[in-house]
């Protein structure tokens, strides 16, 4: 939103046109804003709010720097002028630079302390940075300018209560609802979530008799009954009020049976140990018995049931749902698999129903309308089957495939069962054809999505990128800016985004495979900006609570999996760059199959790609040209994408530098996952940022300590301090001498002695790749050795196909011949269409 400007100096026509760039501005004209400010430039040059204004709708059309210097010069003609220090706010802030934000809205409060424009930006600002201190200052003076406005007393609350300080927030609440002269109707929603919000902060302050009556106050003032009986429920358990708490849970199952959590508030407020299975039993029995019709009380008893009494339930449990063809069935199961003598149970159980394929309980009681649901039996029984050997903990992919291949038999055009073939397709290796039998499934059902979205994720695991878009495109918008991809990208489809660029990864099109990491920073940079749209509108809207949920969420924005898993991706291709520079000129070192070519092939191939580039850019120009719209109608410069192939990115001189903008914020929001630790210590080693790489060696040991990661770290550390080109400073040594000599087993330890000890010790496959790590960190002409070490791994029977995988890319990654390895691997999986 514009500031609001004053136009001293001008004439009549003058004001006119000033107004007309404000309006032009606010819907987004800005030829024609610029045309305006220009007009009156013309006659003033010198008039700063003008200049203020176009640096604004400069700033809009992408033209950052130009709008810099056009504010610095408004600046220059009037410093007394809160205009130009606002819109110099506004640039800052939308170059996400804050602090300097905050300095120049201070600077304009100083100037124009009674402007409600300025001071409502200033705190929108702080409640962005969590600067909760200057938050509720800033929202106190709001409030001692506007204090017959709600919505101020309100947002003292939150920033009172967000900044730790409960009694305040409660205070301002009371002194707010005592100022009202006449009770607000039943019918204000805002007063609603008004007295609700209060009521969450008397709990979170611990004192839940006094939110208990405060809810029993309110409780008729509120029209969401559901959440009042929850939360009167939770409070009379915390209390201890058992026999209350019952009789509330009990209702809240009469409202729905399928909430586990009630059913576990049930069982505490009814007051029976986890450890009294038989009355545990009984009390889901009678449940049971009550809700016929529900799944929840049948279910939740296998999971603390054991024995003959769990053999009995699953097998009540699994008749009736496999009876009524219930496709989720083994999903509802498949968590009790961690129990080994459970996962046992039901297979023997599953097997025994496709022997003898009847509807029937063990005592002879059959289900109701057998004739009617006896028919979907035995095939529900194959399709549970073939789920049960293709998941991982109970994998047999023979059998699931035996198994799926009788239900398609019964019912060839059933979308579920061609799906779970493709799954153990891919769970052979063979992704290619997986992908068409999951593009299969998809013609079966044209307007499902999820099925279409599944089929395309295949398809990018089998690197077939154009053919996944295509199939993502029937369901995107046609006239998007960028087509298929420009909507995927808009709409923050991060799972295709994240897809599409490990798939570029594995083809070494590391060009679009950073552009689509930085597509998915740019989401959640975008989620993180959003934030700006709520500060107000909740407010305003008295949506408190889900505010203030919100808020908390972002604070753990970049804890996402999605973030991680893209922002490491992003990691190792920039390591791969910083490794093997040539990559950015698309001149691999070794061929496909790890051969290597020699001088003059690569300069052939660089040509060819330089060619190539220069073609593709002529391309690129023609098509850019071939959509000039006819009306002449303005393109939003910020969707205007400059650099679609991502070659830009391709040619940075200092790619572990650039990795640091997924890498820092990773290893800040995500400082136990074992992955990030380990492409950091990667990085920061690579940099001889010593001290860093000691965190993450520290980090990794914490998380795993018996981890082949952590031996791969402590020996390549140690081993680059002792070949390091200079000595660490004085206080870095200290803390090495602290930190990092403890872990050793000696002062002066012998790199490879250690190295081979361990691989002696351990042949596990992570043992040993952790171990060729070292090998090659100490000796990288040692080529046979690593090449025999990786072998052996595929003939060990712990040895997984994705084990396999990681050595392949292993012996890719140092340019070492892998014609044998293949060979190998591909007579031990011989469908995995990686080794063919």
């Amino acid at each position: 939103m514009p500031p609001t400007l004053a136009s001293k100096d001008l004439g009549s026509k003058e004001r006119s046109l000033f107004q007309q760039v404000i309006k032009n501005y606010e819907s987004k004209q800005y030829k024609k804003g610029l045309k305006a400010a220009d007009t009156v430039l013309k006659k003033h040059p010198d008039h700063a709010d003008t200049q203020a204004m176009k640096a604004l709708i400069l700033n809009s059309q992408g033209h950052r720097d130009e709008a810099f210097y056009l504010a610095k010069q408004a600046l220059k003609c009037d410093m007394k002028s809160h205009i130009c220090w606002h819109v110099y706010g506004l640039l800052y802030k939308d170059a996400k630079k804050f602090e300097e934000s905050l300095k120049a809205y201070r600077f304009a409060l100083k100037i124009e302390p009674d402007s409600l424009q300025i001071q409502r930006d200033l705190a929108n600002l702080q409640m962005q940075m969590r600067d909760y201190p200057g938050y509720v200052q800033s929202r106190r003076t709001m409030l001692q300018g506007r204090p017959g406005l709600r919505m101020n007393w309100t947002a003292l609350a939150v920033a009172q209560h967000l900044g730790g300080d409960m009694e305040g927030a409660e205070n301002t609440l009371v002194l707010y609802e005592e100022s009202l002269k006449t009770p607000p109707p039943k019918s204000d929603t805002e007063h609603q979530q008004a007295i609700l919000y209060k009521n969450m902060i008397i709990a979170e302050t611990g004192q839940t008799e006094r939110a208990l009556d405060h809810l029993n106050a309110i409780a008729k003032q509120v029209y969401d009954k559901q959440l009042v009986m929850e939360l009167r429920a939770q409070y009379l358990l915390k209390l201890d009020r058992k026999s209350e708490a019952e009789q509330a849970y009990r209702a809240l199952l009469r409202r729905n049976q399928e909430n586990k959590a009630y059913y576990e508030g049930l069982q505490a407020a009814v007051g029976i140990p986890d450890s009294d299975t038989q009355a545990l039993q009984s009390l889901y029995a009678s449940c049971s018995e009550q809700y016929p019709k529900s799944d929840a009380p049948r279910r939740i008893p296998l999971s603390f049931l054991t024995g003959e009494d769990f053999r009995k339930a699953a097998d009540d449990y699994l008749r009736r749902m496999l009876g009524k063809g219930v496709p989720s069935t083994f999903n509802n199961i498949k968590a009790l698999y961690s129990d080994r003598s459970k996962q046992e149970i039901i297979q023997e159980l599953a097997e025994g129903y496709h022997k003898n394929p009847v509807l029937s309980t063990e005592n002879g009681d059959s289900e109701t309308d057998p004739a009617k649901e006896s028919a979907n039996f035995g095939t529900s029984v194959l399709f549970f089957l073939a789920q049960h050997y293709n998941y991982h903990k109970s994998r047999d992919l023979s059998k699931a495939m035996e198994y799926i291949g009788k239900a398609i038999e019964q019912d060839a055009r059933s979308v579920d069962f061609q799906m779970t073939k493709a799954r153990i397709l891919k769970h052979e290796g063979n992704v290619q054809k997986a992908a068409e039998v999951m593009d299969y499934a998809r013609s079966l059902d044209e307007r499902d999505r999820y099925i279409n979205t599944k089929a395309a994720k295949y398809q990018l695991r089998n690197n077939e990128n154009e053919k996944a878009l295509g199939t993502m495109s029937k369901f995107t918008r046609q006239e998007a800016t960028g087509g298929p991809l420009g909507d995927l990208i808009e709409m923050q489809s991060i799972w295709f985004l994240t897809e599409d660029g490990e798939s570029y990864i594995r083809q070494n099109k590391l060009g679009l495979a950073l552009k689509r990491f930085h597509s998915i920073y740019n989401v959640f940079d975008l989620w993180q900006e959003d934030q700006f749209d709520f500060h107000n509108f909740s407010l305003r809207k008295g949506l408190i609570r889900p505010y203030v949920d919100m808020v908390r969420w972002e604070d753990h924005l970049r804890d996402h999996p999605f973030y991680s898993r893209a922002s490491i991706a992003a990691t190792k291709a920039y390591l791969f760059l910083h490794d093997k520079p040539d990559a950015a000129r698309g001149n691999l070192a070794n061929g496909i199959n790890g051969d290597h070519t020699d001088a003059n092939q690569r300069k052939k191939a660089a040509r060819k790609a330089r060619r190539a580039q220069e073609k593709q850019e002529q391309l690129e120009a023609e098509k850019k040209a071939s959509k000039q719209t006819a009306g002449g109608a303005e393109v939003d410069p910020k969707k205007e994408d400059k650099d679609p192939e991502g070659k830009q990115l391709l040619e940075t001189q200092e790619p572990l530098k650039d990795s640091l903008k997924f890498l820092l914020p990773m290893l800040e929001s995500s400082p136990k996952s074992l992955e990030a630790q380990k492409v950091g210590f990667e990085v920061f080693l690579r940099r001889q940022k010593y001290l860093p790489a000691l965190r993450c060696l520290l980090a990794t040991k914490f998380i795993a300590p018996a981890s082949p990661t952590y031996h791969s770290q402590l020996l390549r550390l140690q081993h680059a301090l002792q070949h390091t080109s200079s000595p660490l400073p004085p206080k870095v040594s200290e803390v090495f001498d602290s930190e990092f000599k403890p872990l050793l087993p000696n002062a002066s330890p012998d790199v490879k002695s250690l190295n081979d000890d361990y691989l002696a010790k351990n042949t596990d496959a992570a043992a040993v790749f952790a171990g060729a790590e070292v090998r090659h960190a100490l000796d990288p002409g040692n080529t046979e050795q690593i090449k025999n070490d990786l072998a052996k791994v595929l003939g060990q029977n712990s040895t997984s196909l994705e084990d396999a995988q990681q050595g392949l890319e292993m012996l890719r990654y140092w340019d070492l011949p892998a014609a044998d390895y293949l060979a190998a691997a591909h007579k031990r999986w011989p469908e995995a269409t990686v080794f063919a």
